[in-house]
């Protein structure tokens, strides 16, 4: 076997362009025999410490480097010109001062360089060559670039450049041969430029997948990254199968005349040799006088006194000395003190910041500190979960702020540890199963119902894959073997799946070194931050200091919440209110939680009603149990919570540990605390065992199960419970909640709660303020909870929505074309000078103050002005030619001096306003929606109201809820935004924002369904969309339309509503008779007195059905749900030829909608009236 080293390859961090996923990747170096392997990725070390530690694992030596882009002159000229601006260059890192000068490199390549790809240039290589090996690259080289262009003199001397910059050894003719003629033609060239320049040569293969058949693979990611199919020509696609990892056998055939060139890859691999330090922590150093240890001591202390008095319990002593000597042991004071002193600031600023956030929330001395709000003791939270002394791993404090002035702490940070220490950190989006199913279907050219319906049958769990879902669901399992399409579709999407999609920056997470960031890590630009290129995994591994400053919008909420009782009751303080008020419980449990942080969602409002949570400790249980997993206990914990039996225990030793929860296992604290009170584990190893079970990691948890079995034995406890109970433990292990989190979280929902409960308006008002985008779901609630939500006014409203008189006045901000200054300016004169007396006097105070032509023509249609004397259709009318006046009186007059009409002030006198009646409401309403994204005086959809329930509407909130894919809804709402377009057949379809008063949804409209609904797509339309609910991950809930009926058509009810009569053929007023195509409905039969009994035997609707089970019955049932009426309804299944007659909840109202649609499921001749 010929000894070979691939020091050329791209894993599958060079995103959507190599195909080698790391683990594989590796285990097929090792089956090849060889023993390193070099990862060079294009212009990123995305993965470099993953593929580091993998090869430590597995044996093989890492070769750390980068194929960088050089730019052709200076890096920071981004002057777009012909071609390219770049060409490549290999760079590997020998020693540690490779690597440090490569991180170097690559950073400044994104803050300097970035011009279509990150670049450096040779002034910056002449800085920061030491301790590198450099080959000369691909095709895109500069060097075969030249010897293509005809250039071989200037090929030579740049080779020459390259070798005095990097030391002789230390550059490379790189020697490629993929079968490309480009390759064939340069190749004799380079290998006389080696002969004439002494420089070596070194043979590689440009890796970018692993096994040949592969290509395909890597040609599918190119088309996901480009949009173009496999079959479209002109795309990125290599132009041969060979950029596979090659044996070293393969690689002596192609160059079995240039032996050197091969050997020279061992050569270089063993001059590589970088090192990774992990698990030493580098924290930054917190400027202090004195000892830290002493000064964190003394902060736990005067907290010691606060929450516990002069005389706390000795347990609490003890606990504090523990936790401060575990700190102190394992170096992590400094830690406390970075975190304690950003959060001291953010609340000596007013910025709210929340009670805490994770495993942090059980560390007494963080809430000794102020880090956290928790009490851990009262709540029994454990040290341990957050920081292990028998695990070496670093501790993570995620701090919650809030959203609005979050970037006021990380500015206070970059002041304090300087800007070029702190960097956010990257993320990356992966092909997630179904994700990948649909941009392989894409690049597959299938259609998108084609995809659709394979996607859709793969499980929304967290952590699903194709292999799972082929096993757990039968129609995708059944599709895979039945149709050869869905089996390539999902096959090569298997292939795909997991691999990182794109880079982005996370949400929360920062860094703070002690040097410079890129002294450590690279950096990459994302958007204008720049990021760390590892994630937060791999920098704590390297011993950073990552720390999640998180944007909580709830927070904001409260604070402004807060802020708005303080105009009435000044004491009022959030933090201080009672935890355990039963009227706040009695909110929770009625299920009225809109609005409340975690509560708010269809589902936990039926949890909670079934509940009825009376404490604390039942909102941290229900967020706990609230997920995928435990969400199975729910229905037992709510048992054991009412009922009057006792809970029995399968030993006493539990009582104590799960008594909390009725009896449940929900915590991984109590996972815990059994290994430690039955078993007699540390709460350290007990927190190690747990992970072991979280992960399945089943070697370690059957090398345990022995231990924890003879551990409970000495308690007097049986084996067949203990082993009964390490099983209920493994198998809850993965789903088992952090209590610290959720105890932290549900004192947030407590807070909302109390706010809904005893200062509602205020609430409401705060939470529309912050949640512009759900205003109409807030504004419903507000109605059902006696609260007027008052129209803009520029009298009486704020920049923010406010409270006035117990009412919520609309607030300024959220009318669009209105400036902060402009409002401002608005409020600023209101104060100094009095209300605005009409619409004249308010244009000439504010003429030439932040308010032109277009704010001012939002503040009319908004209705802001409507309180001015004038109506909308007057000011509109008028507001043009009043600010010419303006703007004519400007320039001859000024303050105080007689105006044209010689008068100093007045309005009527100053210019004459014209008297024209008001617009109609549905156009006012138009208006309020155009201005605020807001019906404010009213809903068109409210007349409506009443039939609701008749019809089974679902509100649009209640729709977008989760697990609802798949669901036939009706929603009832306005039509709006209106997209027709055709599709690739030639097809008509159309996209519609249907909105009503709990919010607004995307409607789908195919070409079928748009056909036979066309004339009822028209914008303002009332209408009652009824389709099937689409959920996907990365897009918001959408309905696909079934059918759309304008609501004063939908189920007879114009003459019932007085809603505008239909006409007959000569224009006359008809009233509707209740006469169908189908017969007289009996519903108006018998509301006019008629006679229903006389009719056939079989009287009433006839449907022909395969059978009484399956998908079609199903669609059938759902829908004469749905059309309830007095009308009987027979069904005749064709499998057994029965005849049935339906159950009476199943009379239908008998109406165009409802026969069309049967008709569409069953077919024309399958369904028919009976007189």
């Amino acid at each position: 076997m010929k000894d070979f080293v691939h020091l050329h390859l791209h894993s599958e961090y060079s995103l959507l362009d190599g195909a080698c996923r790391i683990k594989e990747l590796v285990s097929s170096v090792k089956n090849l025999g060889q023993n390193a392997v070099a990862i060079t990725d294009h212009g990123v070390m995305y993965g470099v410490i993953d593929f580091y530690k993998e090869c430590k694992r597995q044996g093989v030596k890492p070769i750390i480097g980068c194929e960088v882009y050089v730019a052709k002159g200076d890096m920071e000229d981004k002057i777009k010109r012909g071609g390219t601006s770049y060409n490549h260059l290999l760079l590997l890192c020998k020693n540690n001062e490779g690597y440090k000068n490569l991180i170097k490199l690559v950073s400044l390549s994104f803050s300097k360089g970035f011009y279509q790809k990150p670049r450096i240039d040779k002034k910056l290589l002449e800085k920061h060559s030491g301790g590198l090996i450099a080959l000369s690259a691909c095709l895109a080289g500069e060097i075969p670039q030249l010897i293509l262009n005809g250039d071989y003199d200037g090929a030579k001397q740049s080779a020459l450049w390259f070798e005095s910059v990097f030391g002789k050894d230390n550059f490379y003719i790189e020697l490629q041969d993929h079968g490309i003629p480009e390759q064939k033609e340069i190749l004799p060239k380079l290998i006389n430029l080696s002969k004439e320049t002494g420089i070596p040569m070194v043979a590689t293969n440009d890796v970018h997948y692993i096994k040949p058949d592969d290509a395909f693979v890597q040609k599918v990611l190119i088309c996901i990254q480009t949009g173009k199919t496999v079959d479209d020509e002109g795309g990125l696609e290599f132009s041969s199968d060979q950029f596979y990892l090659k044996s070293g056998e393969e690689m002596e055939s192609l160059f079995s005349a240039l032996p050197k060139a091969l050997e020279n890859t061992v050569k270089i691999a063993e001059m590589c040799n970088v090192e990774f330090e992990f698990g030493k922590t580098k924290l930054p150093h917190f400027d202090i006088d004195g000892d830290h240890f002493e000064y964190l001591k003394g902060l736990c202390e005067k907290g010691l006194l606060k929450h516990y008095g002069e005389h706390p319990a000795p347990e609490i002593i003890e606990r504090m000395n523990y936790e401060l000597e575990t700190i102190n042991k394992m170096g992590y004071v400094d830690y406390y003190l970075i975190v304690y002193d950003f959060i001291n600031y953010a609340k000596s600023h007013g910025i709210p910041v929340g009670p805490g956030r994770g495993s942090g929330a059980g560390s007494l001395c963080a809430y000794l500190c102020s880090i956290t709000e928790i009490d851990p003791i009262k709540y029994n939270l454990i040290f341990e979960r957050f920081l292990n002394p028998e695990r070496v791993s670093m501790p993570d404090f995620d701090v919650d702020f809030c959203y609005v002035r979050r970037e006021e702490v990380i500015k206070y940070l970059v002041g304090k540890y300087g800007f070029d220490h702190i960097a956010q950190i990257v993320t990356f989006g992966t092909l997630a199963a179904r994700a990948a199913v649909r941009d392989v279907g894409r690049t597959l050219g299938m259609s998108y119902s084609a995809v659709d319906a394979v996607a859709k049958r793969i499980p929304q769990k967290h952590g699903v894959t194709l292999k799972t879902a082929l096993s757990s669901s039968p129609e995708l399992s059944e599709l895979y073997g039945s149709d050869e399409e869905v089996k390539r579709l999902i096959d090569i999407a298997g292939r795909v799946e997991g691999m990182p999609r794109h880079a982005s920056t996370h949400a929360a997470g920062v860094v703070i070194t002690r040097e410079t960031v890129d002294s450590y890590v690279p950096l990459a630009k994302s958007d204008d931050a720049m990021v760390t290129q590892y994630t937060m995994t791999a920098l704590e591994e390297l011993g950073l200091l990552k720390i999640d400053l998180l944007g909580l919008r709830t927070l904001t909420v409260i604070s402004d919440a807060e802020k708005e009782i303080k105009k009435k009751h000044p004491d009022f303080d959030i933090e201080a209110v009672d935890i355990d008020d039963g009227k706040v419980y009695e909110l929770i449990s009625s299920g009225k939680t809109d609005g409340l942080f975690q509560l708010e969602s269809a589902g936990m409002k039926s949890v909670l009603t079934r509940l009825k949570p009376q404490s604390l400790e039942d909102i941290i249980a229900v967020i706990s149990l609230y997920r995928p997993g435990p969400m199975d206990s729910i229905g037992k914990y709510i048992e054991n919570r009412h009922s009057k039996k006792p809970v029995s225990y399968p030993t006493p030793l539990l009582e104590p540990i799960l008594k909390v929860t009725y009896g449940c296992l929900v915590y991984q604290e109590q996972v815990m605390q059994v290994f430690r009170d039955l078993a007699g584990y540390s709460f350290g190893r007990a927190d190690i065992v747990r992970r072991a079970m979280a992960k399945k990691k089943h070697d370690v948890m059957e090398k345990e199960r022995e231990t924890f079995i003879e551990g409970c034995g000495k308690n007097g406890i049986e084996r067949s419970v203990s082993n009964a109970l390490f099983d209920d433990m493994t198998s809850f292990a993965s789903y088992a909640f952090n209590k610290s989190h959720a105890a932290a979280y549900a004192l947030v929902a407590y807070r909302t709660a109390f706010l809904k409960c005893h200062y509602p308006a205020e609430f409401m008002a705060s939470l529309m303020s912050n949640t512009i985008g759900d205003a109409p779901k807030y504004i419903a609630e507000c109605s059902r909870m006696g609260i007027n939500v008052l129209p803009p006014d520029v009298n009486v409203s704020q920049r923010d929505f406010s409270v006035k008189d117990g009412q919520v006045v609309f607030g300024l901000l959220a009318i669009k074309n209105l400036g902060q200054n402009t409002i401002e300016a608005i409020l600023k004169e209101r104060r100094e000078k009095g209300k605005f007396t009409d619409f004249v006097d308010f244009c000439r105070r504010l003429y030439g103050r932040e308010l032109n032509k277009k704010g001012l023509e939002s503040l009319i249609k908004s209705g802001a002005l409507d309180k001015l004397a004038f109506s909308r259709a007057s000011m509109l009318a008028a507001y043009e030619g009043l600010l010419g006046t303006l703007a004519g009186d400007s320039k001859s007059n000024i303050e105080g001096q007689m105006n044209l009409f010689g008068t100093e002030d007045g309005t009527e006198e100053y210019y004459k306003m014209p008297v024209i009646p008001e617009l109609s409401q549905p156009e006012l309403l138009a208006m309020e929606k155009e201005t605020t994204g807001i019906y404010i005086s009213g809903h068109p959809a409210l007349k409506f109201d009443k039939f609701k329930s008749k019809w089974r509407i679902t509100d649009i909130s209640d729709a977008e809820s989760d697990g609802l894919d798949g669901k036939r809804v009706n929603l009832l709402g306005i039509i709006g935004g209106v997209k027709k377009k055709l599709t690739k057949s030639g097809e008509q379809m159309a996209n519609l924002i249907l909105e009503d008063t709990t919010g607004s949804m995307e409607c789908l409209v195919f070409p079928r369904t748009f056909a036979e609904n066309q004339r009822n797509v028209i914008e303002g339309t009332v209408a009652v969309v009824s389709g099937r609910i689409s959920q996907r991950e990365e897009r918001q809930s959408q309905i696909i339309c079934e059918s759309i009926v304008p609501a004063e058509k939908y189920g007879g009810t114009l003459a019932a509503q007085g809603a505008k009569p239909q006409r007959n053929g000569n224009g006359r007023n008809v009233p509707y008779s209740g006469q169908t195509p189908y017969g007289r409905d009996d519903a108006c039969a018998e509301r006019e007195g008629e006679n229903t009994s006389s009719k056939s035997k079989y009287y009433g609707l006839h449907l022909l059905l395969p059978s009484n089970e399956g998908e079609v019955y199903d669609r059938v049932i759902n829908l004469l749900e749905i059309f309830d009426g007095q009308t009987p309804v027979y069904f005749k299944f064709s499998d057994s030829g029965k005849r049935v007659q339906a159950p009476r909840k199943l009379f239908v109202q008998l109406n165009d909608p409802l026969i069309s649609e049967l008709k569409r499921i069953l077919g024309e001749k399958a369904v028919f009236f009976k007189q």
